[in-house]
């Protein structure tokens, strides 16, 4: 009987534990904080923590119905609360607050010119490389290297994004939307735009990143059933599709013969991968050694760069290269496919945008087929189609970047005060609500226009309109910014100006709706219905299909 009794004790004792744990770090934490001047929010569980970030929505939607369910802990407490919360917070607080937690205290920036502060000072305020360091999962890379480390591979990335690598995405993205928009016009209705999106997305990164083409296969048309080893396209399909389970189980794990079947699956496809990598590797270092010429793809412009960078400095080393290509492919594919989807529903809910889209194609295209245009001389030209990018990222950044303090603690102005934030504090750049505030973005801040970015001209002829520096950070700033960021541009803006030339998209009616209640309905799924999974995403856009029809 005294066994049983301290079974059923056992659960009770270890929730015990937990609270008092919780407490005295909460405690600590604040008192770390308390004497800086700002105000301060609590809640009881980090959102770093990995068991929380499974269950925070079904927790929270729970709560949210007591009586006691509006506080801190169901407004902040979960993935994704600054896109709803938008520039409310700061608001109430001012510019700058605190989120105290029981692992790190979390400081909110709103203000533009503290936030370039923040990015150009790298050393004071340093990426927090053990946040990011679980996409080691192939070697070290950019994302999570640090000092000489970091800045030799910064080196390196900055020479495979080149301009002959965006002139190979201009092309495969041209290539690719043609395909797509043909399959997209031979349906009635389109349910799936999300899944078609991002196998472009990952066409694209198979071109540019390794020199492999592949035709455009749609949603409905994809063999479910391909093997992991069958070819490199598909063992990174599957990886990138799973991502969450290698990132949080380990590579070694998820290949337990006990676990279930999609398990091994995505292991098969990362030893696939691997392979792939490895021999591509071994085939472009006998190419340099004999003073063969490549394509211009990433994988050998890395390889390429690194042998170079060996004479000097040493290079990167085998594992860092791998490393550095899956980053290059985690940060470019689910980033561009999730904007992509949100554009897209944007964009079916205004028809006006897609007008002026138009007008601009057919101003600089004119009457050539998209296989004659010219990356160097169109794409500078397309500037509403690179605002359409701005407006969707300003609204749905997929991927915010945070900073910390480090070991120091660090001074920092925002607006006319000086303050000293404690050593181990996290910097969240507040993206929802700086990319949202009237402050900066007039009284329409909330509304979809991406006109905004744009200054007045001619079609084809337009400069864009940056507004407050600070106030637009998508791609990050400083020194850490995002390497790629041309390269994500480029394909947007390609892919963009083949689909809406000549053609429209509408949400599909449902029985007895106007076309105008349906357009109210596509944005109130954008806005109600996104959430951060991995990254930043529309969680269900097949509620909404969409129908194309030629102009």
């Amino acid at each position: 009987m005294a066994w049983y009794a301290m079974l059923l004790a056992a659960p009770l004792l270890l929730a015990a534990a937990w609270v008092v744990d919780t407490g005295i770090r909460l405690a600590r934490n604040y008192a770390s904080v308390r004497t800086i001047g700002v105000p301060i929010r609590m809640i009881p569980i980090s959102p770093l923590n990995p068991f929380w970030v499974l269950l925070d929505r079904k927790v929270l939607s729970v709560l949210r119905r007591l009586p006691f369910g509006d506080n801190s802990f169901t407004r902040y407490n979960w993935r994704g609360w600054e896109i709803s919360d938008r520039y409310r917070s700061h608001y109430e607080m001012g510019d700058i607050w605190v989120l105290v937690t029981p692992l790190k205290n979390w400081v909110y920036v709103n203000d533009p010119e503290a936030l370039m502060s923040v990015f150009r000072r790298g050393t004071d305020f340093p990426r927090p490389v053990f946040v990011s360091e679980v996409l080691n999962i192939f070697g070290p890379n950019i994302a999570t290297a640090e000092g000489h480390q970091w800045k030799t591979q910064r080196r390196v990335a900055t020479r495979c994004f080149n301009e002959q690598n965006n002139e190979i995405v201009w092309v495969e993205s041209i290539t690719l939307a043609g395909d797509m928009l043909r399959y997209w016009t031979s349906k009635t209705s389109l349910a799936s735009a999300a899944a078609d999106l991002r196998t472009l997305s990952l066409h694209v990164l198979s071109r540019a990143g390794f020199g492999k083409s592949f035709k455009f296969v749609g949603h409905d048309e994809r063999d479910a059933s391909a093997n992991p080893a069958s070819n490199y396209k598909v063992s990174l399909q599957i990886i990138l599709e799973n991502c969450i389970l290698i990132l949080a189980f380990g590579t070694k794990f998820i290949a337990n013969p006990w676990l279930p079947r999609n398990f091994r699956i995505v292991h098969e496809a990362w030893v696939a991968f691997h392979a792939y990598m490895t021999n591509l590797y071994e085939e472009e270092k006998r190419n340099f050694a004999e003073g063969k010429t490549s394509d211009h793809n990433l994988m050998t412009l890395l390889i390429r760069a690194s042998q170079d960078e060996a004479k000097t400095s040493g290079g990167l080393t085998e594992s860092e290269i791998y490393g550095n290509m899956f980053a290059f492919n985690f940060a470019g594919h689910d980033t561009t496919a999730n904007t992509f989807t949100f554009t897209m529903y944007f964009i079916a809910a205004h028809p006006d945008v897609q007008d002026w889209l138009s007008e601009e194609i057919r101003a600089v295209a004119g009457d050539r087929q998209p296989n004659e245009w010219d990356y160097r001389a169109d794409f500078p030209r397309l500037k509403r189609c690179l605002a359409v990018l701005f407006e969707t990222m300003r609204l749905y950044t997929p991927v915010p970047v945070i900073k910390w303090t480090g070991d120091h603690a660090q001074p920092l102005t925002v607006g006319d005060r000086t303050i000293v934030i404690p050593p181990q504090c996290m910097i969240s750049p507040s993206y929802g609500s700086v990319q949202t505030d009237p402050r900066y973005w007039g009284t329409d801040s909330l509304v979809w226009r991406p006109s905004r970015w744009i200054k007045a001209g001619r079609a084809g002829d337009e400069e864009m309109d940056l507004h407050t520096r600070g106030a637009f950070i998508g791609w990050s700033e400083g020194t850490r910014d995002c390497p790629g960021r041309k390269f994500s541009q480029v394909e947007f803006v390609a892919t963009l100006a083949v689909l809406f030339r000549d053609w429209r998209v509408s949400p599909v009616l449902n029985e007895g709706e106007s076309i105008a209640s349906a357009r109210k309905r596509v944005m109130n799924l954008i806005k109600n219905d996104s959430g951060t999974v991995l990254l930043l995403q529309m969680l269900h856009p097949e509620r909404a299909p969409l129908t194309w029809s030629r102009r």
